[in-house]
Formats: structure tokens, C-alpha cells, sequence
């Protein structure tokens, strides 16, 4: 476990779901054997004190959350993690690459979860650690639900977000078992929020959604054009270059759905009028039918798509508002 690469509750060795009294009791277990009075490291205890300071106070503990904080950098990865993926492009960078580790076995996105680090129970008891996660929560493949975040529109946006919740639900989660749905998160760029994100192996899509009257929009890359009449969609590229920033070894996509008024799928329709140089858009604004065919080409395509990396998981969790 090194300095950079621990969050603040892999320190004390608890999950992230634990109370504070769980935190006081493992703090004292900590702290006396990183206690230089009693033959441990300086450092080490300094570290004890700084997780122990910031999860057993609510409102530093709630920022800490809400940062993605994976150790004391803040740009770590998570013990158990892998380093920078195979997969991932470089901080910043949106390539879409799909390559694979030479003679690994070819996993497909319809087989079952493999879980990563594994839920062994005799590995934590010798480590003396405890799972970032329970399994159970691991398990489940929607976390949260749309919630009131102010008064004006709010029923108009989680009606929204449901409908988006329900189609993906419905979709595409049965056909990708390791994707994991979590709604509602606080973004690391600004004081807005992401309605939801995507996780399924080393991929992570962003997704806001729109509900629009029917007929033809033309998406140029900033705006929707209609009629004469522009349309900023929700903005989301600074919000998919900082969680890029956070996981550098993910591949982050954003996307915004349209959704029609009458439920159907194919409307309003899309046409996209500009293609990024490099054959890539980080943002997708697509209809509902080209969300589901869009996010099961994406997620399925990566390597090991039936991977539930937990330690993203967890701190996905984490920042949900």
C-alpha cells in the first residue's frame, strides 16, 4: 500500500459505506500499530491521522467524496486496480482504441461478471482488509435513482431522467451483466451534476438527457439546429475531460439523449452534420434507439467488457450527490 495509490479508506481499512463508529474503532487499530512508539513509521501514522481527520468529519468527508479522491494525490489508483489500462487513452485524449493483451482469453460483454479485485474472503482476512464495497452493492447493476436538486423544472428533469433510467435499464443492462448504472453524481469539473454514468470494464459513459418536440435536429458538434433555431444540449465535454483526468485508465465517452414526447424511440431523429478529425466525438447526442445501439457498441467493444472494476465503482459511489 503506498502513499499514493491508498484512498483514505483503504488507510483505516474500511469500506466506503462505513459509520463513523466503524471509523473511530478502526483508526485506533491503526494508529497503534503505525505509531512510532510502538516500531511503526512516521509517515505511515500521518497518513492514519490525515484519513482518519477527514472521514470522521461529515462535510470534509462529503468533499473528499465528491472529488473522486483515490489517496493522497488525489490522482492515484485504487489498490487492487490496475495501473493506466491498455485500453485508455492518454489524460485529455479520446481515442477509441480497442487493443488486447496478448494471449488473454476473449471475453465477451453477455458473460458474467468476473469482479476485480475478486471477493475472496480468506485474502481479505489475511491482509486484514475489508472490501471497498460490500458484494452486495457490487452486485447490483443500478445505484441511485434521479433526485430533486432545486425548485425550478425539477419534475420536468426527473421525469427525464427516469425515462433515460428505464431505457437503459431495459436495454442494454441485460445484455452487458457487469455494467453498472449510477444515477446522479456530483461533476468534478463544476458545482453541476451528471445525471448518470455507465460503467462496464475500462469504460465509463456520461449521459444528460433532453426532451424535445419530434421531427429533424442537425447536430453540428456544439448546437442543434431545428427550424431555424439552435439548441445547446447540456455540456459535457469539460465534465467527460475531468473524469478522464480523475481515470486515466478508463475510455470516457459523454452522451445526451433525446427524448420524444410520445415515448417513441426513433424520435426526434438526429442527423450529424460534423465529424471530429479523428474520426471520434467525445460527446454523442443521439435519439433513445441510438443511445441503447450506441452505449452496447461502446461498452461491449472494450476489453474485458464483463469486468466490474470495484475500486471505480466505489468511488463512483462516492460521489454521488
Amino acid at each position: 500500500m503506498t502513499e499514493t495509490s491508498s484512498s483514505h479508506y483503504q488507510v483505516l481499512r474500511v469500506a466506503v459505506t462505513a459509520t463513523d463508529k466503524e471509523i473511530k474503532v478502526a483508526y485506533r487499530k491503526a494508529a497503534r500499530k503505525a505509531h512510532p512508539d510502538h516500531g511503526g513509521d512516521a509517515a505511515a501514522f500521518r497518513r492514519v491521522t490525515a484519513a482518519y481527520e477527514t472521514l470522521i468529519d461529515p462535510k470534509r468527508r462529503s468533499a473528499y467524496d465528491r472529488s473522486y479522491a483515490a489517496g493522497k494525490a488525489g490522482n492515484g489508483s485504487d489498490e487492487g486496480a490496475p495501473g493506466p489500462h491498455f485500453d485508455a487513452p492518454a489524460a485529455g485524449s479520446h481515442a477509441s482504441a480497442t487493443v488486447h493483451r496478448p494471449n488473454a482469453p476473449r471475453n465477451t460483454a453477455g458473460d458474467a461478471p468476473v469482479y476485480v479485485p475478486p471477493y475472496d474472503p480468506a485474502a481479505f482476512e489475511a491482509a486484514g482488509a475489508v472490501p471497498l464495497i460490500p458484494l452486495s452493492q457490487a452486485s447490483q447493476q443500478v445505484h441511485g435513482i434521479p433526485r430533486k436538486r432545486g425548485i425550478f423544472g425539477a419534475d420536468a428533469r426527473i421525469q427525464r431522467e427516469m425515462r433515460t433510467v428505464q431505457l437503459i435499464s431495459r436495454q442494454v443492462l441485460p445484455a452487458i451483466p457487469a455494467a453498472r448504472l449510477i444515477n446522479g453524481l456530483q461533476s468534478p469539473a463544476d458545482n453541476s451534476h451528471i445525471d448518470h454514468a455507465l460503467l462496464s470494464g475500462y469504460r465509463l459513459a456520461l449521459i444528460g438527457s433532453m426532451l424535445l418536440p419530434k421531427g429533424a435536429y442537425a447536430w453540428d458538434g456544439q448546437t442543434l439546429n431545428h427550424g431555424g433555431r439552435s439548441i445547446a444540449p447540456p455540456q459535457l465535454a469539460h465534465v467527460v475531460r475531468a473524469m478522464q483526468d480523475i481515470f486515466p485508465e478508463l475510455n470516457v465517452t459523454g452522451w445526451t439523449v433525446i427524448h420524444s414526447p410520445d415515448g417513441n424511440l426513433h424520435e426526434p431523429v438526429i442527423d450529424r452534420h460534423r465529424r471530429s478529425a479523428g474520426g471520434h466525438d467525445t460527446i454523442q447526442v443521439v435519439n433513445a434507439a441510438g443511445l441503447v445501439r450506441g452505449l452496447k457498441q461502446f461498452l461491449s467493444s472494450g476489453p474485458a467488457p464483463n469486468t466490474v472494476n470495484v475500486p471505480v465503482l466505489a468511488r463512483l459511489l462516492r460521489g454521488m450527490h
